[in-house]
């Protein structure tokens, strides 16, 4: 497993001319919704017409500075729902970087629309998505950080939750809960977890859009990995770590034909993904994975009875 340098990645965009750090996303105390742009969608509801209250945020003279990275290509279905949930969150510490890969549809032009609002932001080729989130976060400055896939959104009032979480705690990594949405039945489906222990990190669960971790514990993706990328990543980061679980919904995630979770098109890029996570030393045989999907089965089933 070879992971790259985010220092070297820095450098590069530092020899194209750009200013570290990033300028933080405008904070106006009567809120953003008045002042961005009007959707492209006409829908009422958040992210399109309701925004977290600011004077949340009045409870603190500072709060931590959050970077929210957003690796893109070819969403301009979801994307400006994903770039208005992380602005109209008022968060007033936040920095917003979106990697778009150079898409071909209307993505640029959105990403113009709000160019205002950004950090940084740019269209052009990349390597994929593990490399547009390297480079995003090779750029971040924040004392916490997480990444949104441009067809994912969070819900209101997750950053004023998660932050509260951090400081509250003093741990490395806040994660909650999720909902799926169903794009042709536009249904929601709550996805709960249990809480992360060592033992049964190697068992998928933690909601990638709904995972915040501290700068100090950052770690680069695993760039050759296709669909399993932000599961490798748990394996190397949060094991041995402090931990909260926010039982809250803190992110939606689309389920629609291109999505890899649910394209079967992906099955063989996730099979390919696994038998890579599974061949490097550090995390294990396959004989170990399956025994601990067995244990964690009886797990989630004892888990459930004690709390019907």
């Amino acid at each position: 497993m070879q992971l790259p340098d985010l220092k070297q990645y820095r450098s590069t965009f530092e020899k194209k001319g750009i200013s570290l750090p990033l300028p933080s996303v405008p904070f106006e105390q009567k809120g953003l919704l008045n002042a961005l742009p009007k959707p492209n969608l006409n829908q009422t509801g958040w992210p399109w017409t309701q925004e977290t209250d600011p004077k949340v945020y009045s409870i603190r003279g500072s709060w931590p500075k959050l970077t929210i990275v957003s690796p893109s290509f070819n969403q301009d279905k979801f994307l400006e729902q994903t770039i208005r949930s992380v602005l109209l969150q008022n968060y007033p510490n936040l920095e917003y970087i979106i990697i778009d890969g150079g898409s071909t549809d209307d993505s640029k032009q959105i990403l113009e629309k709000y160019s205002r609002w950004i950090s940084y932001w740019q269209s052009e080729k990349d390597e994929g998505q593990g490399h547009a989130i390297n480079l995003g976060f090779s750029l971040a400055s924040g004392n916490h950080y997480a990444w949104i896939n441009s067809d994912d959104y969070y819900t209101k009032d997750s950053l004023f939750t998660v932050a509260s979480a951090f400081l509250s705690s003093q741990t490395d990594f806040v994660y909650g809960y999720g909902y799926n949405l169903n794009t042709v039945k536009n249904e929601l489906e709550l996805v709960k977890i249990l809480p992360v222990r060592d033992y049964f990190i190697k068992i998928p669960g933690i909601i990638q859009p709904s995972a915040f971790w501290s700068a100090g514990i950052h770690q680069p993706i695993w760039e050759e990995l296709h669909c399993a990328l932000d599961f490798e990543l748990w394996l190397r980061l949060v094991k041995g770590r402090s931990r909260r679980l926010v039982k809250k919904t803190l992110s939606v995630a689309h389920v629609h034909d291109d999505a890899k979770t649910s394209d079967p098109k992906m099955k063989q890029k996730w099979h390919e993904d696994h038998l890579k996570i599974w061949s490097t030393e550090a995390h294990g045989t396959v004989h170990e994975w399956k025994r601990i999907i067995f244990l964690n089965r009886i797990r989630q089933k004892l888990y459930k009875l004690l709390h019907l």
